[in-house]
């Protein structure tokens, strides 16, 4: 019998006419929001109505499936509750609610009113609380109760009489969860036992502080020992080395922390449970809602062919962009198909004449569409199952791989004269991931590419851009899911390789045949938006680019990380015994609390300090930088905190992503991670190291050339954002500075400050570098005032003399935000799009935000424009001139390489000529170069 089963034959033994579920309204609606967050639904509009149409969704399965007669919904409230009292960084980092989320809880209030359920809000008390006493007074009297919920701090609420009913993302997704399955997801003896674990591992998104250096299974190990939080502090002697230590320090941070997890049961309420009967829904006024939300295809769903939305008639999908799509390629509304539905020929190739005869035809082809099957998620270390091929729609082969490593490889060997032919292109999905593989098993795919994921990213990068989806949106297809081969993720999913070949074969066909039929469809639209460009000559052509770095990696000295750990470790002590001298007592200097007390109510070192939006003193690193001159302790404390940073981020850290096999660092790229086109590395992050600081530059240090008979090479873009600043808003004044290689920033204090060039003093142009890179993000008075800590006149009068003396880059940001406006999106000069849904927002201040980014974008996509066109352009010239020198790293504006020494003088003219010319312009493009034993003498 399943879990599900347990817990419903146990309900059965309650009263099954009582059977009451209670909603948590917030975590609900954040859920439903954000469920389609990459494709989010607008009424015609421009109302987001993402939340109510997923809280919809999810009250018909629920009702659907349970059948509730007893429904009521909880919310929190506005006013501060006990934990806020006791503890007020109390969720003190979460962000703002979204303005697109924020529009919609009166629809929402409207929304439980039409379903007749019940609203409960009780001024200072969470939601949580509610339903936990409510819960709990239900079980006395008879109940079958269950909370509906996301949140896993209700695990400590389950009981013989209360379940957790938790939706999953997708309305047929679903758990029942009760006391059994409680205590074997935590590993614990008793459900109390839920409120210890919390305590112990704490919660980044509630800023529950817990035991730092404690997780989860570290708290579930500690509890299961001791039994208890209190339990655990009074034997901490029977702990070793630093995990006594931090348990013994922050013992009263751990009491607090259970404190903080515990949900009240004892909230003072009138709630008659018998008030809470459900007597159906209100079809009137849910219709009116649905109608007024332009909910279509849900309210005929619901109510048949009469109902008809007023303000948008047409088929209302997961959103509006994606029912506008579907409308232009569909002339009926879209009835999903399934591979069942539609006549295929999908081969099996499992022998040698098979792979012959397909080999064959494949050489006849001008375009292909591959894919490849494997054992692991990182392309590194997976082993190839097989290779999927498409030529025609409908159509594809699948070609089966030994498990033995050897035959496999003698397989695909067999594809080189297909995969290597530069005359045959190649279109994939995610082709990266594929070209990596083949990669690290000796084959390097040539041929110009095609990939749907990036395709897509560049079309609409604010969709999702997974197969499955595009297929349902491109061809009203559903693809057969992952999870009927491998199950549902979790530690027990199954690997491809215990799955049978011949479904391994159906899968992999069909996804060679939806790409290729997706590309067919998207392809077309390349030109018609004016992003083939970006497509073409950016994206898909740094594919093979990347693959070959990352494939490349970079040396990691290990032995000078290890000795840069000790100069850290006694910097740390040495900094602390400082701080604890300068305060006149010990603290926790890693508490902003118990800081800020030092710094303002006993140090005073400001009159009236800055508070975060719960009452407590500010601490932020930027605000202690305002304030070090006023006290010797705030450097103190800066310089600690970057040591600590960096030796728990970086130089703990680095080491283990060490290939044991090429004994080198191999980073993961990522092209379309940020909405600028700027790459993203990760795995490990390369693009985060520090440089400014001294201690930043111990760990560039470590990263070092190939051998004695190599350098590192740094070659770096000089000021490229303000370089194409001058180039889009063609102000005279600062075109003619960059042409005539005048300092920038030189030139800017003189005309900021009305001085002549050499009167210009270094303190006058280290303000004018600021404004100068300030004005590109588009700062204010008072952003600047607190950068420079400068009066707010002077400051305003700096950002007005500049735009006096640069008129060219005001009439540019007025002609972009004006663009934006229009359009909806601004862009690159090769074409790449930045969409703004809320430039016309009636929000001032989001408008505001909105246009800053409208006036940003531009200016850093093309800036990661040029740096991957560099990319591609160095790899082509490298690979063209037969150098042996390799590209490693790609950070920020910098391009690291490893460089035979006797290569030097050939081919770093040979790097700057193509970096200088990636991107034509009519501003002067600067490359400075360095060279070095390891990357901190090369930068």
């Amino acid at each position: 019998m399943s879990a599900s089963d347990s817990n419903a034959t146990a309900g059965n033994l309650l009263d099954s006419q009582r059977r009451l579920f209670l909603l948590d309204g917030m975590a609900l609606i954040y859920r439903a929001h954000f469920a389609l967050i990459r494709s989010p639904r607008y009424t015609a509009g421009g109302l987001c109505t993402s939340a109510v149409f997923g809280m919809i969704n999810m009250l018909n399965d629920l009702i659907k499936r349970e059948e509730p007669n007893y429904l009521a919904v909880a919310f929190d409230t506005s006013e501060p509750t006990q934990r806020h009292i006791e503890f007020p960084e109390y969720k003190a980092q979460r962000d703002a609610m979204p303005e697109d989320l924020s529009v919609q809880l009166p629809y929402i209030d409207r929304l439980m009113q039409a379903y007749n359920i019940p609203t409960i809000r009780i001024p200072g008390y969470e939601a949580d609380d509610v339903i936990g006493t409510l819960a709990r007074q239900a079980s006395g009297q008879g109940f079958e109760t269950w909370m509906v919920t996301p949140d896993k701090d209700y695990d400590q609420l389950v009981s013989e009489h209360v379940w957790i009913y938790r939706p999953g993302r997708k309305g047929s997704s679903f758990e029942r969860i009760g006391v059994a399955e409680v205590l074997e997801k935590w590993g614990i003896e008793r459900i109390d036992q839920v409120i210890d674990v919390l305590g112990l591992m704490g919660d980044t998104s509630d800023n529950i502080p817990g035991v730092p250096g404690i997780g989860p299974k570290t708290a579930q190990k500690l509890i299961e020992r001791f039994g208890t939080v209190e339990e655990l502090l009074a034997n901490t002697d029977q702990l070793k080395g630093k995990q006594r230590e931090r348990v013994e320090e922050n013992a009263e941070q751990a009491r607090l922390s259970k404190r903080l997890v515990t949900i009240q049961l004892d909230v003072p309420h009138d709630i008659e449970l018998e008030s809470l009967k459900w007597n159906g829904l209100d079809d009137a006024a849910l219709k009116t809602l649905c109608m007024e939300l332009e909910f279509e295809t849900l309210g005929k769903r619901m109510f048949g062919k009469s109902f008809s939305s007023k303000a948008n008639r047409a088929e209302n999908r997961r959103s509006k962009r994606e029912q506008e799509i579907q409308a232009s390629l569909f002339d009926e509304p879209v009835v999903e198909k399934t591979i069942r539905d539609v006549d295929h020929d999908y081969v099996l190739v499992d022998d040698e004449a098979g792979r012959k005869k397909l080999l064959k035809e494949l050489l006849k082809q001008q375009t292909i569409c591959f894919d490849t099957e494997t054992t692991d998620l990182d392309p590194r270390v997976a082993e190839p199952l097989g290779l999927a091929f498409a030529f025609a729609p409908h159509q594809a082969f699948y070609v089966a791989c030994p498990r033995n490593r050897e035959q496999a490889r003698e397989v695909l060997e067999q594809f080189r004269p297909v995969l290597e032919n530069p005359q045959i292109r190649k279109v994939g999905h995610n082709l990266k991931y594929d070209i990596t593989l083949l990669k690290w098993h000796g084959i390097r795919v040539a041929g110009d590419l095609f990939d749907t994921m990036l395709a897509h990213s560049m079309k609409e990068p604010e969709m999702r851009h997974g197969l499955d989806y595009l297929a349902k949106v491109y061809l009203g297809y559903a693809p057969i899911p992952t999870s009927d081969l491998l199950g549902p993720r979790g530690e027990e999913q199954r690997n491809m390789a215990d799955v049978p070949v011949e479904d391994v074969a159906e899968y992999a066909c069909e996804d060679a045949d939806v790409t290729l039929q997706v590309a067919q469809v998207i392809e077309p639209e390349l030109d018609r938006l004016g992003i083939s460009q970006v497509c073409y000559e950016v994206e898909f052509p740094l594919v093979p680019v990347l693959v070959d770095m990352e494939h490349e990696g970079i040396r990691l000295d290990t032995d000078a990380l290890a000795d840069f750990a000790d100069v850290l470790n006694r910097d740390i002590d040495q900094l602390r015994e400082d701080i604890f001298e300068a305060a006149g007592r010990e603290f926790n200097i890693d508490s902003p609390k118990q800081l800020g007390v030092v710094l303002y109510d006993e140090l005073k070192v400001e009159a009236n300090p800055k508070k975060t939006a719960t009452g407590q003193y500010s601490t932020r690193e930027a605000e202690l930088e305002r304030l070090s001159s006023r006290h010797p302790i705030i450097g103190n404390v800066l310089e600690y905190r970057n040591a600590v940073k960096l030796k728990s981020t970086y130089v703990d850290t680095l080491p283990t992503y060490v290939d044991p096999e090429t004994g080198r660092v191999h980073t993961h790229y990522s092209q379309s991670w940020t909405a600028t086109g700027r790459m993203q590395s990760n795995n490990p992050n390369l693009q985060t190291i520090p440089i400014r600081k001294s201690r930043g530059k111990g760990i560039r240090a470590a990263f070092v050339a190939r051998d004695d008979d190599h350098l590192l090479l740094s070659a770096d873009y000089s000021q490229i954002e303000l370089r194409i600043m001058a180039e889009l808003s063609r102000d005279e004044a600062m075109m003619e500075a960059f042409q005539a290689e005048t300092d920038i920033h030189t030139v800017t204090a003189a005309k900021v400050y009305k001085v002549d060039l050499e009167d210009v003093t270094r303190e006058m142009r280290d303000k004018a570098k600021t404004v100068n890179f300030g004005i590109i993000y588009g700062i204010s008075g008072f952003g600047l005032q607190q950068r420079l800590n400068i009066p707010r006149e002077e400051a305003n009068e700096l950002i007005e003399n500049y735009f006096e003396k640069y008129p060219g880059v005001q009439q540019y940001i007025d002609r972009t935000i004006a663009y934006a406006k229009e359009h909806g999106y601004v862009k690159t000069l090769t074409g790449r799009r930045r969409y703004l849904r809320d430039i016309n927002s009636n929000s001032r201040t989001v408008a505001n935000t909105a246009e800053r980014l409208a006036m940003n974008s531009p200016i850093q996509g093309t800036a990661a424009d040029m740096l991957k066109l560099a990319l591609i352009k160095v790899h082509r010239t490298l690979d063209e001139g037969g150098f042996r020198t390799k590209m490693l790293l790609s950070v920020h504006d910098e391009i690291v390489f490893d460089m035979p020494k006797d290569e030097q003088a050939e081919v770093m003219p040979a790097i700057e000529q193509a970096m200088k010319t990636a991107m034509p312009m009519s501003v002067p493009i600067v490359v400075e170069m360095g060279t070095g034993k390891n990357w901190l003498e090369a930068h």
